[in-house]
């Protein structure tokens, strides 16, 4: 017999499915995910099933999908079969052949719920897996999100069958003679996850013959662990953090003052997708000179002053590099800011940032708009000495980040002319000795 009871009390306790809702079944042809369904017909609850031919064992994989058919046809439900060429989508993506079946699997898992009305997506994970993937993420590295391994249910993907071990499986299969097929692939340890099941829990087994129940316990006290973490973290993101309109800002001093330090800011930045290394070396930099940048996927955070200064990394937000500006030009567009250039026979200057009025005599075309790089150094306005843009915008107190979108007016001499919205260049100022004055404005654009 199967064990319905105690598999409609997991999903209840763990409120896997309502009644009434239709749950789409991942089903390779193996015994786990077999089992999923024979439980799920005798409970009585609503399913279809979904099978993904990955095209990687050949008549293997042919023989996978034809069981699978004939598995929902004799249980009169419905059945939803793809194919996809995954060594071609892995060597496109630059992937492991297993990552490319696993963005694959679950991409049209979710298509095919959507289309066709389903509630939640179904996985055959059991004890065993929740085992594998803790000790896994151990051997990369994580923190203790990675330690409560395989949870009941993540979004719209349950997991009915983490009551189980894969010894509880087995003999369950044995027992009421229920067909499957085996998947020649889980016998190689090529893959990682296969090297940990086939070799190394063995061996835990022979220590702790009760590995399952141990780990189970481990996980709910990590889970119970890291819900109070993140309670500590939400409040120290409240405490030490400051949304503004061009980035979130961190208090040095706060950050600083944090204990223990390397695991609570790794937990705050931990959503940017940051990784430990990057909070280690962000870590020695603090007390360093500012300007220093880490990076992550998609954000970049910068070490200021007072601050830490987190952005997203946006490549359109930076001037772009070299765009040339010849005498005919009158207008240059660049992320979401107007260059505009006029000439004037009469002279004349305005105490205006937004402006530059340059001696038209000296310039050399063509002219460059660029961002800062290091090294620049000009002539500020009212100076005779250079001073390096680095210096001049720590004067200004101008952050990182925002550093890169001043657009930096070159001459054809490579001198800097302006520094677009701040200062002009001295030697290019209007004397009693010009008679053309170039004047550069510079105009943002506002979205409507």
């Amino acid at each position: 017999m199967l064990p319905l009871q105690s598999f409609k009390e997991y999903i209840d306790h763990h409120s896997l499915v309502d009644k009434g809702e239709r749950i789409l079944l991942a089903v390779s042809g193996g015994r786990d995910s077999v089992l999923m369904v024979h439980l799920f017909k005798q409970a009585g609850y609503q399913f279809g099933i979904a099978h993904c031919n990955f095209r990687l064992r050949a008549e293997e994989s042919q023989r996978d999908e034809q069981f699978v058919i004939s598995l929902a046809a004799s249980l009169e439900v419905p059945c939803y079969v793809t194919h996809f060429d995954t060594k071609a989508y892995a060597a496109a993506q630059k992937i492991s052949t297993q990552m490319a079946a696993r963005d694959l699997r679950y991409r049209w898992f979710e298509k095919i719920r959507q289309e066709e009305g389903y509630v939640k997506i179904g996985i055959a994970h059991h004890q065993g897996d929740v085992i594998e993937t803790v000790l896994l993420n151990l051997t990369r590295g994580t923190g203790i999100a990675g330690l409560h391994g395989i949870q009941p249910q993540k979004e719209l993907l349950i997991r009915p069958l983490l009551f189980l071990s894969a010894q509880d499986i087995h003999q369950l299969i044995i027992s009421n003679q229920i067909d499957f097929v085996e998947d020649s692939s889980n016998s190689s340890t090529a893959y990682a996850r296969n090297k940990i099941r086939l070799t190394v829990v063995p061996v835990l087994r022979e220590l702790n013959p009760n590995l399952e129940q141990t780990f189970q316990h481990n996980i709910r006290r990590f889970a119970e662990t890291e819900l109070v973490l993140q309670q500590v973290v939400a409040q120290l993101r409240t405490d030490i953090c400051e949304v503004k309109s061009d980035g979130i800002y961190l208090s040095l001093e706060k950050v600083k003052a944090l204990h223990p330090q390397r695991l609570l800011l790794f937990e705050i930045l931990r959503e940017y997708s940051f990784t430990e290394n990057v909070v280690d070396e962000m870590l020695s930099s603090l007390t360093k000179q500012s300007g220093t940048s880490f990076y992550s996927s998609g954000y970049r955070l910068t070490v200021d002053r007072e601050f830490l200064i987190l952005t997203e990394k946006d490549d359109e937000s930076a001037v772009r590099s070299n765009i040339m500006i010849h005498p005919a030009d009158t207008l240059i567009e660049f992320d979401h800011q107007q260059l505009r250039i006029s000439y004037s026979d009469t002279v004349f200057f305005e105490n205006d940032n937004s402006k530059a009025f340059i001696d038209a005599d000296l310039l050399i075309f063509p002219l460059v708009l660029r961002s800062w790089q290091d090294g620049d150094r000009f002539m500020p306005l009212g100076m005779s000495n250079y001073k390096k843009l680095s210096d001049f915008f720590v004067d200004q107190k101008i952050p990182l980040p925002n550093k890169e979108a001043v657009p930096i007016l070159i001459n054809g001499n490579g001198d800097i002319v302006w520094l677009a919205g701040l200062r002009q260049d001295n030697r290019y100022k209007v004397t009693a000795t010009t008679k053309k004055v170039a004047i550069f404005e510079q105009k943002f654009i506002i979205d409507e």
